[in-house]
């Protein structure tokens, strides 16, 4: 691996801490203000628990002091009642001391209802004040945790920082501004490749840009999201050992009326997915880009099967299998949409393998002293 590529290794390494280290010293405020909120919003219940209280004890002396001005008007009313002359005069009487004794009971039964209400009331509050002082235990705590945690997480940013100032010097100062510029709009300015693939945009690279890289020879750029790539041997023996051991691929039909086929090279394009379908005594082919899945001039028809009627298009070609109705390929348009494209690069690279897998059959035959 070159130089260069090992340095930009480090330094993403130490771009990626100094991100993490950054967000976790400004997400520090950010969560004790979270629990001082929660802690506001305790002391609120609890002020408004022991507000209740007071306007039910203002009440229950209302209540009190409008009893007790009631038996003062029942014993008036009693009184005057051994002085009337007549009996409507006493009827009266009675009636305002059955009224005034009705208001008495409604009065005691707002208080019984307020007693009932105060038990309650005072289990808020302690519950209140429990809470509020487990809370202020816990920010207290939090308070000084996060003083601590950024005192540390800035110590590791001054030697983090520090550490990148060195790796950035050792790197090529052309390389430098590209990696910093990707990596500023895509997060990473790095991508390592596997099976043919940059696992950050998860795009086929063509075979001479997967061949330079593995050869690591010179910086090479992915084409679609122009990060470095890198390659680590380690990783691709992986999946070359799972390729070769694989679940036997789904071999295409021969005589299905549509075929998808895939070339390294046609006319001045390079890789390019080729699409055919069988209709009604007609053939059709439609063209698009590997890599990108964009279809590459207008739809060809010509009279009779495929097989005959594009026949040099299917040479040096390699089957896929693929079926979509004529219908979704004319509302694809210009372009096939990323599940079909996936699909084709799923069962390319199956191809690949199980080709690979029968190379290396077929040479350890050979070298087998029976086979001679």
């Amino acid at each position: 691996m070159l130089p260069d590529i090992d340095n930009l290794l480090l330094l993403q390494e130490a771009d990626r801490e100094i991100r993490r280290l950054n967000d976790e010293v400004a997400a520090l405020p950010k969560r004790v203000a979270a629990i001082e909120a929660k802690l506001a919003g305790t002391k609120a219940s609890l002020e408004k628990a022991k507000a209740a209280i007071k306007a039910d004890d203002a009440a229950r002396r209302k209540f009190e002091t409008a009893i007790q001005d009631l038996h003062q008007k029942i014993s008036k009313y009693r009184d005057q009642s051994l002085d009337v002359k007549t009996n409507e005069q006493y009827r009266a009487l009675l009636h305002e001391i059955q009224f005034a004794e009705k208001d008495i009971r409604a009065n005691e039964d707002k208080i019984l209802e307020l007693m009932v209400h105060a038990e309650l009331r005072d289990k808020e509050v302690k519950a209140a004040e429990t809470e509020l002082k487990s809370e202020v235990a816990e920010i207290e705590k939090e308070k000084a945790d996060a003083r601590q945690r950024t005192a540390e997480d800035e110590k590791q940013l001054t030697e983090w920082n520090a550490k990148r100032e060195t790796l950035r010097g050792a790197i090529a100062a052309d390389l430098l501004r590209h990696y910093e510029r990707v990596m500023k709009f895509r997060g990473t300015g790095l991508s390592e490749v596997r099976d043919h693939k940059c696992m950050a945009c998860q795009v086929m690279l063509r075979p001479q840009t997967y061949n330079e890289v593995r050869a690591g020879e010179k910086i090479v750029m992915c084409e679609s999201c122009q990060r470095v790539l890198y390659f680590n041997p380690a990783n691709e023996a992986g999946i070359e050992r799972t390729n070769m051991t694989r679940k036997r691929r789904v071999r295409p039909k021969a005589d299905a009326d549509q075929a998808w086929y895939h070339r390294s090279a046609y006319g001045q394009h390079e890789e390019v997915f080729l699409g055919f379908v069988n209709s009604q005594g007609t053939s059709s082919r439609r063209v698009y880009d590997l890599h990108t899945g964009r279809k590459i001039g207008d739809t060809e028809s010509r009279d009779g099967n495929y097989h005959t009627a594009f026949a040099t298009d299917l040479e040096h070609a390699t089957r896929l299998n693929g079926s979509w109705n004529e219908t979704e390929l004319d509302e694809w348009g210009a372009e096939l949409p990323m599940t079909v494209l996936d699909a084709l690069h799923s069962d390319l690279a199956a191809a690949r393998a199980e080709s690979k897998a029968r190379t290396h059959a077929e040479a350890v035959h050979s070298e087998h002293p029976a086979a001679s």
